[in-house]
C-alpha cells in the first residue's frame, strides 16, 4: 500500500468514526430535539481547541452477535479543549451508537480522560446521554460504571466536575452525575431515574410518566438532584461556560479574577428603604444581591429548589464569590430540611474551591412542624451549621433584618468563624421575636398596657443590632446604600486568610 493510500485509509476511517451510528440515527437524534455528541462539544468548547482521544476504539464483546456490530468510538467522544482559554476535559456520550450505553471499552475511554483531568488539575465535564449499562456485556459494563464512580469520588473537591444530562439517563447512568458538583438538565428532553416508570408500575403498581418521575423540573424543584434547567442543548452549553467562569481549575488555584468596570463605590439609594418597617412584611433578597454585585450579574444555583434560601455565584470587584441568603419572600426565609441541604452543599463546594462566601441573613428561625421533626430537621439543619463552621475560606456576613434563635448561629455568625459581620440598622438579633419573648418572660402576669410597653422595651434592647455590636458579635453597623463598597473592602481585607483545622482524616458530617 502506497503512502497516499495509507493517508486515504486514515481519512476514510476518521470520517466513519465521526459519523457514529450513521446519518439515519443522527437525524433521529435531531428530530427528538437533541444535538449529537460532537455538536454539543463544538458548542461547549472554544472554537478549534477540541482534541479528540481514542477516536478509533471499538468494543470487544463477542456475545449475542455483537462481534458483527463494531462501531469506531463505541458510543462516547472523549478529549480536551479550552473554555475561555482554560484547559478543560470532556466526554460526551453518543446516543446514536447503541443508545449511548456503557461498554467496557467506552468506560475505559472515560476513565482515561478522568485520570488525565485529575493529573493535570483541570475540570471535567460529562455530557450524559445514555441508556445505562450495555446489557450484552453484563458485569464488565457494571465494572466500567464502578470505575467511573470511584474516580468521581477521588476527584471530588480536587477538580470541578460538571454533568449535563441531555437525554434519558437511567440506572447506573445517574450515579456518576450525582457525585459531581453540578447537574444541568434540559426541559422536556432529559430524564434521570434509578428505576423507570415500567419497573415502578410492575413493583409498586404506581402509574407515573417519565416527565413526572424524573424530568428536568422534577429534579430541579422537588428532589433537588439537579441544579440548573435549560430550554435546549445550546442553552445548557452556554450556561456551563458561564458557570466555569466563576470556578478555579482545581483546589490549589484561586478562582479567576476579571477586570471590573463597575464602580466599587457605587451607592444605591433605594437600598435605604428596601427592608420594610413591618418585620412581617416580605421583600426580595435578590434585589439586594443583584444591586450590590458587579454589573448586577448574579448566577443563581438551584433556583427552583428550596426557594427560602438563595445560593449562587457573583463577582465583587472582579473576584468570584459564593452567595448564601435567606429569602424573606418565600416562607418568610425560614430554614427547613431542603434549604439546609441546599445551603450546606453549596457552602462545602465554595470552601473546596477557594471561593469566599458572603451570607445575607434574614431568618426568623427553623420551620416548626411534625413533618420537619420526623424528617430529621435537627440532623439536616446541623449539616448547614457544620458546613459553615468547617469552611476556611473568607466568610463575610450581613444581617439585613431578623436573626433569631439557633438560626442566627447557623447563618455564618461570628461564633462559627465568620471573619467580618455587618448589620443594617434594621437588624433584629435576639433569641426570638418580641411578642413570644415577652409571653415567656412574664407568663401572662402583665396587663395589656404593661405588655405593650414590655414588647417595645424588648424591641429596643434586643430587636436591634446594638446589643450584638456592644458585645463585638457584629463588627460594624452600615448604611444599606454602602453595602457594595463595604463587602468589597471586607473581601480585600480577607483575601490572604489562612486557617487550618486540627489534623484528621475527615470529619463525620451528620449525613
Amino acid at each position: 500500500m502506497s503512502i497516499k493510500e495509507k493517508y486515504e485509509t486514515f481519512e476514510e476511517k476518521s470520517q466513519e468514526a465521526e459519523l457514529g451510528g450513521g446519518q439515519e440515527r443522527i437525524e433521529r437524534q435531531h428530530n427528538a430535539g437533541r444535538k449529537t455528541a460532537r455538536e454539543r462539544i463544538k458548542m461547549l468548547m472554544d472554537p478549534g481547541t477540541f482534541v479528540e482521544i481514542d477516536k478509533f476504539v471499538r468494543h470487544r464483546c463477542t456475545d449475542f452477535g455483537m462481534e458483527k456490530k463494531k462501531i469506531m468510538g463505541d458510543g462516547v467522544v472523549c478529549g480536551y479543549g479550552k473554555i475561555d482559554g482554560r484547559l478543560t476535559y470532556v466526554f460526551a456520550q453518543d446516543f446514536t451508537v447503541f443508545g449511548g450505553t456503557l461498554s467496557r471499552a467506552n468506560a475505559d475511554k472515560i476513565v482515561k480522560i478522568m485520570d488525565l483531568a485529575l493529573k493535570m488539575g483541570a475540570p471535567i465535564i460529562g455530557l450524559n446521554d445514555s441508556g445505562g449499562a450495555r446489557i450484552q456485556e453484563g458485569v464488565q459494563s457494571l465494572g466500567g460504571y464502578a470505575d467511573i464512580f470511584y474516580r468521581n469520588v477521588i476527584s471530588s473537591g480536587v477538580i470541578p466536575q460538571i454533568s449535563a444530562v441531555l437525554g434519558p439517563c437511567a440506572g447506573g447512568a445517574v450515579y456518576s452525575p450525582a457525585i459531581t458538583d453540578f447537574i444541568f438538565m434540559i426541559k422536556e428532553s432529559s430524564y434521570m431515574f434509578v428505576t423507570g416508570p415500567d419497573v415502578i408500575k410492575a413493583v409498586t403498581h404506581e402509574e407515573v410518566t417519565k416527565e413526572e418521575l424524573g424530568g428536568a423540573m422534577t429534579h430541579n424543584s422537588k428532589s433537588g438532584v439537579a441544579h440548573f434547567k435549560a430550554e435546549s442543548d445550546e442553552m445548557a452549553m452556554m450556561m456551563i461556560r458561564e458557570l466555569m467562569g466563576f470556578l478555579p481549575s482545581n483546589n490549589l488555584e484561586d478562582p479567576p479574577v476579571k477586570p471590573c468596570s463597575d464602580d466599587i463605590h457605587r451607592e444605591e439609594e433605594f437600598l435605604q428603604t428596601l427592608v420594610p418597617d413591618d418585620p412581617n412584611k416580605p421583600y426580595d433578597i435578590k434585589d439586594i444581591i443583584t444591586t450590590v454585585v458587579d454589573n448586577k450579574n448574579f448566577f443563581e444555583v438551584h433556583a427552583h429548589y428550596a426557594e427560602n434560601l438563595v445560593v449562587g455565584f457573583a463577582r465583587l470587584d472582579g473576584r468570584p464569590v459564593g452567595i448564601v441568603a435567606n429569602q424573606p419572600g418565600h416562607l418568610a426565609g425560614v430554614l427547613d430540611i431542603s434549604s439546609s441541604l441546599k445551603g450546606a452543599r453549596f457552602v462545602r463546594f465554595c470552601d473546596a474551591f477557594n471561593i469566599p462566601i458572603i451570607t445575607f441573613v434574614d431568618v426568623p428561625g427553623f420551620l416548626p412542624g411534625t413533618n420537619q421533626e420526623f424528617g430529621g430537621i435537627i440532623k439536616h439543619g446541623a449539616k448547614l451549621l457544620y458546613a459553615f463552621s468547617e469552611a476556611t475560606v473568607p466568610k463575610i456576613t450581613l444581617i439585613t433584618r431578623k436573626a433569631y434563635g439557633g438560626a442566627y448561629d447557623v447563618m455564618s455568625s461570628k461564633h462559627i468563624g465568620a471573619d467580618v459581620n455587618f448589620a443594617y440598622p434594621t437588624a433584629e438579633i435576639a433569641v426570638m421575636g418580641p411578642e413570644g419573648a415577652v409571653n415567656i418572660i412574664f407568663r401572662d402576669k402583665l396587663s395589656e398596657a404593661e405588655k405593650k410597653k414590655a414588647v417595645d422595651d424588648y424591641k429596643e434592647t434586643f430587636a436591634s443590632p446594638y446589643k450584638a455590636a456592644e458585645l463585638g458579635y457584629v463588627d460594624e453597623i452600615i448604611y444599606p446604600k454602602q453595602t457594595r463598597f463595604k463587602l468589597i473592602q471586607a473581601l480585600e481585607m480577607t483575601q490572604n486568610k489562612s486557617k487550618s483545622h486540627p489534623p484528621k482524616k475527615h470529619g463525620n458530617i451528620p449525613l
